[in-house]
């Protein structure tokens, strides 16, 4: 029996990732719990495990709620505040649930204890939620992290196998491709999941999960060191002989102001 994997909306571009199978479920970074009760109930499952990824209360938000209403065990990152009691996880440990393992990514940046969790093979493809670090054409601001280690924890998710299946935590897919077709605007990959994304949010549909693979293609962010990017950043810039991290800290900061 394979697994469904659903993205629960919240707020007003928050995903709550849910995955479940033979009624036993895990939800990812839940902001609020209402939502994720009524998933619960509409498709009588019980929840075994919160994942959590960063502090930031639109991830955390409903997570007493959740462990009062449902006993669920919760996991998170070693180093940040969280709501206790909880398992706290660092780079190299994993969680075990659902009969699947998750291998836990240090991966700061957005916050400085960001986590995410990855699992080699879930229904014969490898799954990633990556929290607020890696978004389809995107990444997450730099609240708490540096650029040099934005860049790296993007490197070492770059290289998960390629259809390895992203789970970004917000719907910025469309905001995200404008500004990446202002980076590349000769990116004929880059224009085309622009139009089949602008499709998916005309229906109402989440652009989301995406893929290691495509992210490659069409995020700058990933592409940083491409010549196309590199020299797009710093013709913007006004910089012209930038090494690897200052290019991605002025792409970041072009963005920032976009």
């Amino acid at each position: 029996m394979t697994h469904t994997l659903h993205p629960i909306p919240a707020f007003s571009d928050n995903y709550i990732w849910a995955l479940h199978q033979d009624g036993q479920a895990l939800v990812v970074d839940p902001g609020e719990a209402s939502g994720v009760l009524s998933y619960l109930r509409e498709h009588g499952l019980s929840l075994a495990a919160i994942l959590i990824t960063h502090h930031h209360a639109d991830h955390t938000g409903g997570v007493v709620e959740l462990r009062a209403a449902t006993g669920a065990a919760v996991y998170g990152p070693v180093v940040e505040p969280m709501p206790e009691p909880l398992t706290r996880l660092d780079q190299g440990e994993h969680v075990d649930v659902l009969g699947l393992r998750f291998e836990v990514m240090h991966v700061p940046g957005h916050t400085a204890g960001h986590i995410a969790y990855h699992c080699a093979e879930v229904d014969g493809a490898p799954l990633l939620f990556c929290g607020d670090t890696l978004f389809s054409g995107g990444c997450g601001r730099l609240f708490e992290g540096t650029p040099a280690q934005m860049l790296d924890s993007l490197d070492r998710l770059a290289a998960l196998p390629p259809h390895t299946r992203v789970c970004c935590t917000h719907e910025y897919t469309l905001s995200n491709l404008r500004f990446a077709r202002a980076v590349e605007p000769d990116n004929h990959d880059l224009a085309a999941y622009a139009a089949h994304c602008e499709s998916l949010r005309q229906r109402n549909l989440p652009t989301l999960p995406s893929s290691i693979g495509l992210e490659l293609t069409i995020n700058p962010f990933l592409r940083s060191r491409q010549p196309r990017v590199a020299q797009a950043v710093q013709q913007h810039s006004g910089q012209p002989s930038l090494d690897d991290t200052a290019v991605f800290a002025a792409l970041r900061e072009w963005k920032n102001v976009f």
